[in-house]
Parts: C-alpha cells; structure tokens; sequence
C-alpha cells in the first residue's frame, strides 16, 4: 500500500476502498461542519459514493492529475488530503483537505500541508504550490499563512455550495521561496 510518512502521529495512504466506509461515518459526523465550506459532503453520503470517489482518485493517480490520500493520525483516519490538480505543464500542483472538526486544533493539516509542499517540489518537481480557500474560511486561510504562503488574491464567484456562492483566497508559494 502507497504510505508516506509526515511524522511519528501522520501518515498519508493513496485512496482505496478499504477506506470507504471510515469516509462514510466521518462525512455523517461531519455533516454540517464539512458542507460549509465544501460542495462534495451534499452528493458523497454512501460508501458506493466514497467507492466512485476512490475510483475517480486512482484514475487521476494513474494519469499523473491528482493524488488524493487518506490522513491517518494516532492510528485513525481523520480525513483527506493531498493534490487535487498536478499540472506537469505549468510545474504546479494544487493542495486540497479536510479533516474531522475533533480532530482540529492538532495541527494536521498545517503539517500534512507542510509535507506535501516538500513532497511536491522535491518529488514531483513542481515550481509552484498553490491552495484555494473560501475567503470566509480564516481557519483554511491560516494554514496558508503559517506555510507561509503568499496571498496572490480573491478570485470572485469562484464555487456554489448550496445556495451560496463564495470568492476563493488563492495562496501560492514557489519553490525558491522555501
């Protein structure tokens, strides 16, 4: 099984069914939380959804596209991370995540994001990392900014989630900058 280790309570797991059914009871715990800022929790509810998801993940594995992983924290799955676009041409790639709202206030998502800049410019040989947050969402805007990433601007009715209509913050730092 792809793993990669971000430190000694972290580890990533490239996306598989085995993973589906925790996916499931997290989504349903998280209802509320996740649908406020993301549009997936209102069309990804049963484990047959989080099995086309996996699917759709491994294609676009295959593919060289995306890379979409398991979080694993102290033993447990606690959400998802990882590039939602790798776009060889332009040497960038996007990160995307989430986690569980107990699991917050831990840190995983700033070094999960902290690894996978690492990764993506040693391993992936990209200039650019780049991560897209609502801009009322100052919890994902802070992870950008203890990266250390540099706010490149707010790009407006960038995504409808219900019937809400959000400008995305777009943060990017590249690779000489780290």
């Amino acid at each position: 099984m792809f793993k990669l280790s971000v430190d000694d309570e972290i580890n990533l797991y490239l996306v598989n069914e085995s993973f589906t059914e925790r996916y499931v009871v997290l989504a349903k715990e998280n209802y509320e939380y996740l649908s406020e800022w993301l549009s997936w929790p209102e069309f990804c509810k049963t484990q047959n959804d989080f099995k086309e998801f996996v699917k759709g993940s491994l294609h676009g594995y295959a593919d060289g596209k995306s890379m979409n992983c398991a979080v694993e924290y102290r033993g447990e799955i606690v959400g998802n991370s990882g590039f939602n676009t790798i776009n060889h041409d332009l040497k960038m790639v996007e990160i995307g995540y989430w986690i569980g709202q107990k699991y917050q206030g831990n840190g995983i998502v700033t070094r999960v994001c902290r690894y996978l800049m690492d990764y993506a410019f040693t391993s992936l040989g990209v200039e650019k990392v780049q991560i897209a947050a609502a801009e009322g969402n100052l919890k994902s805007r802070a992870v950008c900014e203890r990266l250390d990433m540099k706010l490149e601007g707010i790009i407006s009715n960038r995504e409808k989630i219900g019937d809400k209509i959000f400008n995305h913050a777009i943060y990017g730092i590249h690779k000489s900058e780290t």
